[in-house]
């Protein structure tokens, strides 16, 4: 799937925070206003009609507050059937939970792929069952069965992991160590682009050194620092490895570009196996999703940052969208160029995410109502 990138950020029309937008059941619309509509399903069903979600794993804590959300969210609009399933991250699981819901009469599936290519036959089937399909966060490549996309920029995710580390370093010489997500997630290739856009030409510079030598050539060999399944144990056991090779004699590591929260956290177990405290020579080390275990790290300055989406907002915005399909009207999109699967040009409502530091956590998690103070001891 390629995407066009220096149209990033021009596609999105997101001028606004998520918390700008009414809460609702203690939830918040985020994104643009939408400035396009699709058309919706040809025929009306009933709000008693079936309606599929099937998410990747229960391992990581985004998911289950993912599928839990959707679910509640859609109950509240009335629509009282659903099948939320998670796949254990296992793609024949995935596609049998999907056909078990076509089966079972499903009107609309809501897919977060665990592999963005692996989908194609399930999906043929939904269509030619006229089920229609939602790609949840990830694009499903490969199929022109694909109604609609509703995901954050997650290009943007990686500015602003890229921007956050050269506001950090300033002009100094840094150590440096690249990671990227799984390399069947489609948005991972969009995180390391939108960093390493911003981070090469210091690389190119001299500024950043990468010592173990894991510097991709370019956006498209982000794949060979990839973490596949976005596991926390596979990021620490690399981690490790880096710097049991290419850290001794007191040579440390400066920064540490994570894509998301659950490999930071492997990188911070393996920053304090080694030796690392926080403090002020602790490493800069990104993550995304606001993860608690995460958030609870940038407390104590085992963290710097993390990329939030809200996805309450994300979880609103495709029941919304569930909700437009089955009265058969227009479905609310805001980018209609961007998203080639490598059949069509999926539809696609994108959201916008929020970086999270130390210094806001209460205004932008605790007064939002994602946590509650108490769960990060304030």
């Amino acid at each position: 799937m390629t995407r066009k990138l220096t149209t990033a950020v021009a596609a999105v029309g997101v001028t606004a925070l998520m918390f700008s937008t009414a809460a609702c059941n203690s939830s918040r619309d985020g994104g643009s206003e939408s400035s396009s509509g699709a058309s919706g399903a040809a025929a009306k069903f009933d709000k008693s009609s079936l309606i599929g979600i099937s998410m990747p794993t229960k391992s990581l804590e985004r998911w289950n507050r993912d599928g839990a959300h959707l679910q509640d969210k859609l109950k509240s609009l009335g629509y009282t059937k659903t099948s939320l399933q998670y796949a254990d991250n296992k793609t024949d699981q995935q596609s049998s939970q999907i056909q078990n819901m076509i089966n079972q009469g499903a009107k609309i599936v809501v897919i977060a792929a665990i592999d963005g290519t692996a989908l194609t036959p399930v999906l043929q089937t939904a269509a030619t069952k006229g089920v229609k399909v939602i790609a949840y966060d990830r694009l499903i490549n490969g199929s022109k069965n694909v109604d609609y996309y509703a995901t954050f920029d997650n290009y943007k995710v990686g500015q602003l992991q890229g921007n956050f580390i050269k506001d950090k370093i300033g002009t100094n010489k840094v150590n440096l160590e690249p990671f990227a997500g799984s390399p069947d997630d489609n948005n991972a290739k969009f995180f390391f682009s939108g960093a390493w856009d911003v981070l090469s030409p210091l690389v190119k510079s001299g500024q950043i050194t990468v010592p173990s030598g894991k510097a991709p050539k370019n956006n498209d060999d982000w794949k060979s620092i990839g973490i596949q399944g976005w596991t926390s144990d596979a990021a620490q056991t690399e981690m490790q490895n880096r710097l049991n090779s290419f850290y001794t004699g007191g040579k440390k590591v400066n920064v540490v570009l994570s894509p998301n929260d659950s490999l930071a956290l492997g990188i911070a177990q393996a920053l304090a196996a080694a030796g690392y405290k926080a403090g002020a020579d602790y490493p800069v080390l990104t993550g995304q999703d606001a993860d608690l275990a995460n958030v609870k790290n940038i407390q104590a300055g085992k963290q710097s940052m993390t990329v939030w989406k809200d996805t309450r907002a994300l979880g609103d915005q495709v029941a919304k969208m569930v909700d437009q399909i089955a009265s058969g009207g227009k479905v609310d999109v805001n980018d209609e160029k961007t998203y080639d699967n490598g059949t069509k040009v999926v539809p696609t409502y994108l959201l916008a995410p929020v970086v999270v530091t130390k210094d806001d956590i209460k205004t932008k998690l605790v007064d939002s109502g994602f946590y509650k103070a108490s769960e990060l001891g304030m």
